[in-house]
């Protein structure tokens, strides 16, 4: 397992640690200044980027969360963490699974770039800056990102978790864009389902157990903070 810091590649640990699965973990920092990956990463991968696991002889290297947790659900969940297939559970788990990075990731993404623009602008440009930060973020990002975080509050008022009345892997991968929202956007605010779902996942041993693992991890409490 090719770890980075405050990354993505959390959930995979988190995932590992649900399936009882014993796994390496090798760490990377990101850059203080960038905050982008190593380039140490590029030898794992071509893109760089986190998470990427390794089989232990080589013939399986494979990035991007939603592939990877396919890969060990299907290959050591032995019927855990995935509703049976062929059932709507079974459809809504891959919907979900899918929708993590391709469609609720995106406006965070983008608010999280617009957010750093005037900072990592030349001071004389500054001003410039931040007014398009800003025309960006009120215009569009923003009511982008309060739709997704309404989505949540309103598919988890239905149910406890995403999927339904049981815990599944789609769980997992929506966790990374629920604490990025709640650390970036306020997305506990006035959401009281969202809020009970991250402090469940909070609570579950194996997301303890992963955090002891991998190490410091800005989004494992409340708003994002860390916990004491």
């Amino acid at each position: 397992m090719h770890h980075l810091d405050n990354s993505r590649s959390q959930r995979v640990l988190w995932l590992l640690e649900e399936l009882e699965l014993p796994y390496d973990i090798q760490f990377y920092k990101r850059d203080p200044k960038t905050m982008m990956a190593p380039k140490s990463l590029r030898a794992i991968h071509p893109l760089g980027k986190s998470p990427v696991i390794t089989d232990t002889d080589g013939n399986v290297t494979l990035a991007e969360s939603g592939a990877i947790i396919e890969y060990l659900i299907n290959k050591y969940g032995n019927g855990r963490l995935a509703p049976a297939r062929n059932t709507p559970e079974y459809t809504r788990f891959i919907y979900w699974l899918h929708y993590a990075e391709g469609s609720a990731m995106p406006p965070l993404l983008l608010k999280l770039i617009f957010g750093m623009l005037p900072k990592q602008t030349p001071l004389p440009f500054r001003p410039f800056a931040f007014l398009i930060s800003k025309g960006a973020q009120t215009g569009f990002i923003n009511p982008q990102v309060k739709l997704h975080m309404d989505y949540w509050e309103r598919s988890l008022s239905e149910s406890k978790w995403f999927v339904g009345s049981d815990f599944s892997a789609a769980d997992i991968q929506m966790s990374f864009p629920l604490e990025a929202a709640a650390a970036r956007a306020g997305a506990m605010d006035n959401r009281s389902h969202v809020r009970a779902f991250l402090r469940c996942i909070h609570d579950r041993p194996a997301y303890q157990r992963a955090l002891h693992r991998g190490g410091a991890y800005a989004y494992a409490g409340e708003g994002g903070t860390p916990p004491s």
